[in-house]
């Protein structure tokens, strides 16, 4: 057995020297091996016989080291169980004849999840340390072809040549699976998720580009059901025009005579136009069904001397004014009465209904975040938002997972709405500063996927966030030096195919988000 002793770790350069097949390996070989202490060298012969006595009688520790290095699949892996059945020497070298060579690392047969002993003297110098007693098939198949590799200085020609094919197969079952969903349309929904970095989008004419305001606007919204986008702002109107993102034609426009618009927004189900001021305790109803603009001069039981900052409930059935010294009194659109009122400790800055408006999150000057149950009027639990020392805005996003608190500094909080219900001191899941200056405005678009954020106290200062990333779209603003201005309010398309905001100059700017496919 002297000359099978030679072949140790240089059993792979005697194997470059034969002229035969390189051989394979199974379990019989491994059962044989355990058999073959008696056996004594037969003499001299040839190099391909040779190489066979050594492969069959060698020593265990030099087999097992060329099975981890070299191997190529054939018969049994490591990851299989050690019980194996005898064979013949005769059936061991027909079946080395014609090696079937695929990677010893893949068995489509394994159950990957299982477990393996790393502590058998086959598997053992796989493990890097105590700890890994056991491992995943998985997870030693990635292992082994690791080492595997690293022996023969990269990976085999036949093993590319496999992969080639293995990857052209996918391929062409990936091409089948685009031809089905070219021929199913609408009924094959798409999961692809927004990317993050940078947002594909087209600039479009301005959105009130048919009427253009001689003041800053106040106010963009679309509406919730038509390809209508809704303006208003200092000049004492409200206007709607349809959004094609070519020519934007204007379809009404109505003049409320000394009333410059604080805020305008849409009822529920976009039959109404809800528009307050600035220092009026009066507020307009605009009837689009019946062409009827309809002003409510007073509120039973509101005790305010004016009505500017209010949200629409998200069942359409009623209004929640803000008020002052912390007030939010809840009106129903039916009777135009207060029902209700709550109370927070503080100057209310930022209301947001949760998306099913059984709750309202409010954010004081203080920094201080409420949140209340509207059917028993009870607050379900309060915290102050992290770090802030003066709040400005708040904004819930529609999936029910995210609220968002901005303050004066510039920092925007985005919180797991989740958290905020069940501790008394939630933390940020990422404070977003991208603005230098007051974040006066919040919107998280319908799919809760991005939040807009944006500060009326400096140019330009309007950004998109990728959700959950909550990293920054680097391509957005699209810089222009015509076209500096403020951003006051904003708004996504329900669908979110369009993004528009409103600026100081007048103009409600139109971006198309290509990512979504529909208004």
């Amino acid at each position: 057995m002297d000359k099978v002793g030679k072949h140790s770790r240089k059993g792979r350069e005697t194997t470059k020297r034969v002229s035969e097949p390189e051989p394979d390996y199974d379990e019989e070989v491994l059962k044989r091996h355990k058999n073959a202490q008696a056996v004594t060298v037969l003499g001299e012969e040839d190099a391909s016989v040779k190489l066979l006595e050594d492969l069959v009688f060698g020593a265990e520790d030099d087999l097992v080291e060329r099975l981890v290095e070299d191997r190529e699949d054939g018969g049994a892996t490591l990851l299989d169980d050690d019980d194996s059945s005898d064979s013949d020497v005769e059936n061991e070298a027909r079946l080395k004849v014609q090696p079937t060579r695929t990677a010893v690392w893949e068995d489509e047969d394994d159950d990957l999840e299982e477990e393996v002993d790393m502590t058998h003297r086959f598997r053992r110098d796989l493990a890097k340390s105590d700890a890994e007693a056991k491992m995943s098939k998985q997870k030693l198949q990635q292992r082994m072809k690791e080492q595997f590799q690293k022996a023969m200085g990269g990976m085999p020609s036949w093993a590319e040549t496999k992969l080639k094919k293995k990857n052209k197969k996918k391929d062409d079952s990936d091409e089948d699976g685009d031809d089905l969903m070219r021929k199913t349309g609408n009924f094959v929904g798409s999961s692809d998720s927004l990317p993050k970095g940078i947002i594909r989008m087209k600039k479009c004419l301005h959105a009130n580009n048919d009427r253009p305001s001689k003041d800053r606007l106040t106010t963009v919204q679309f509406h919730p059901s038509a390809q209508v986008v809704m303006t208003a702002g200092i000049d004492q109107s409200i206007s709607l025009f349809q959004v094609d993102g070519k020519t934007n034609p204007k379809i009404q426009s109505i003049h409320l005579e000394r009333f410059p618009v604080h805020k305008a927004q849409f009822s529920v189900n976009g039959e109404q136009v809800v528009a307050t001021s600035f220092r009026n305790k009066l507020f307009y109803i605009y009837d689009m069904m019946e062409g009827k603009v309809i002003p409510v001069h007073t509120v039973r039981g509101l005790r305010e001397q004016r009505v500017k900052e209010f949200e629409v409930s998200p069942d359409g059935e009623s209004l929640l004014l803000t008020g002052t010294s912390g007030y939010l009194h809840v009106l129903t659109m039916k009777t135009k009465e207060v029902v209700k009122s709550l109370k927070i400790n503080g100057n209310i800055v930022g209301v947001a209904f949760s998306h099913d408006g059984s709750k309202v999150f409010t954010n004081s000057e203080e920094g201080e975040v409420y949140i209340w149950d509207m059917r028993s009027s009870k607050c379900l639990n309060r915290f102050t938002d992290d770090g802030c020392v003066s709040g400005t805005s708040m904004a819930a996003s529609k999936n029910g997972q995210y609220l968002a608190c901005g303050s004066a500094a510039g920092v925007v909080n985005v919180y797991s709405q989740e958290e905020c219900m069940r501790q008394n001191n939630p933390k940020p899941l990422k404070a977003i500063m991208n603005l230098v200056n007051s974040a006066t405005s919040l919107r998280f678009n319908p799919t809760s996927e991005i939040l807009a954020i944006a500060s009326r106290a400096d140019d330009e200062a309007a950004r998109l966030v990728h959700i959950p990333s909550f990293t920054v779209f680097s391509n957005f603003p699209m810089f222009q030096r015509k076209t500096i201005y403020r951003a006051h309010r904003m708004d996504f398309s329900p669908n979110s195919g369009f993004f528009s905001l409103a600026n100081n100059k007048g103009h409600a700017p139109l971006f198309r988000l290509l990512h979504y496919k529909d208004f």
